[in-house]
């Protein structure tokens, strides 16, 4: 049984956005599948995401933020300057509407993404500072967060910078630091790494719920308004996501990082915690419904992009070897 379970875990994590999209296509035809995924429900699966990454988290991943400090400064910097940036530049350039420049805006100003590390790693980049910009930055989100909302959304709708502190540190910071002291406390445990290796399909299955809820919430709207609104969406996040990553990588450059830590940053810039950006849409915009559809986009669509692009860093490598040889 045990055995099952982690080669499901597995799976899940090597198809992760075919799980994604496959729960958001059931769900938009049975919509009730995931009316139960709303509001306190939302906060805790999102809440028990944060939890399995403080999971997998060790003293020293925490201690690389100490030992390489500048290169966390970098990261941080490009994460939370170049993505909310690009996205207010994308709703002015794509004239939104007010509850899809919030979802936008949200996306653009939230912590990296979680699975950003799996990526970092297929690709051959430096896994360790994949880790310490997604503790950093996640780190950073409760006071960050809200702050740059409060810059690029405060003309579109009040931000409540106070009650998103306390949303961001309860379902990202807490369970992450449960997570983390778990670990310290019952690594040396038997059955702890066994705990660990279940983490990421628990995670995407999380992850999946969290979309499902979204997509029973604006089917309705989807179906009334047509193709139009998913595909001008879908463009806005593609964009976001594309130019994320290029000039993730830019920066990388400019700062003079080896190529593991170019690919490492550009992968962290581009992919966001789309997750925490729906339950702050859901939680904080509810009088704007379709400020949901752009997260749960990017939810699906980051872990597909992400893939992609560490398929592309691979198949560069391998170009080179063939030349080399």
């Amino acid at each position: 049984m045990l055995q099952t379970l982690q080669m499901l875990s597995r799976w899940l994590a090597a198809h992760a956005s075919l799980f994604i999209i496959a729960v958001a296509a059931v769900t938009f035809f049975a919509p009730e599948t995931f009316l139960w995924v709303r509001g306190n429900v939302q906060t805790t699966i999102l809440g028990i995401i944060m939890l399995t990454m403080g999971l997998t988290l060790t003293t020293d991943d925490f201690r690389f933020l100490l030992r390489r400090p500048l290169d966390i400064l970098i990261g941080a910097a490009a994460q939370f300057f170049i993505m909310p940036c690009v996205a207010y530049v994308l709703v002015h350039v794509f004239h939104l509407e007010p509850a899809l420049a919030l979802g936008i805006l949200l996306v653009g100003c939230c912590p990296g993404g979680v699975s950003s590390n799996i990526m970092s790693y297929l690709c051959h980049g430096d896994v360790a500072f994949s880790v310490g910009m997604t503790c950093a930055s996640t780190l950073l989100a409760p006071v960050v967060t809200p702050l740059l909302m409060q810059l690029t959304a405060g003309q579109i709708i009040e931000i409540d910078a106070l009650g998103m502190f306390r949303n961001i540190l309860i379902v990202t910071v807490i369970p992450v630091a449960i997570g983390c002291f778990l670990n310290y406390v019952y690594s040396h445990k038997q059955v702890f790494p066994t705990l660990q290796s279940l983490m990421p399909g628990l995670s995407v299955i999380c992850l999946a719920c969290i979309v499902g809820g979204v997509v029973s919430t604006v089917r309705d709207d989807l179906v009334a308004r047509g193709l139009m609104l998913f595909l001008l969406t879908f463009g806005v996040v593609f964009c976001h996501n594309a130019i994320g990553y290029l000039l993730g990588w830019a920066a990388g450059r400019m700062a003079g990082f080896s190529k593991a830590k170019k690919r490492t940053i550009s992968i962290e810039v581009g992919m966001q915690n789309a997750g925490l950006a729906t339950v702050l849409a859901a939680h904080f915009f509810a009088s704007q419904p379709l400020a949901v559809l752009p997260c749960a986009i990017s939810c699906a669509w980051h872990s597909i992009s992400g893939t992609i692009l560490a398929g592309f860093f691979l198949r560069s490598d391998r170009k080179d070897e063939k030349k080399d040889s």
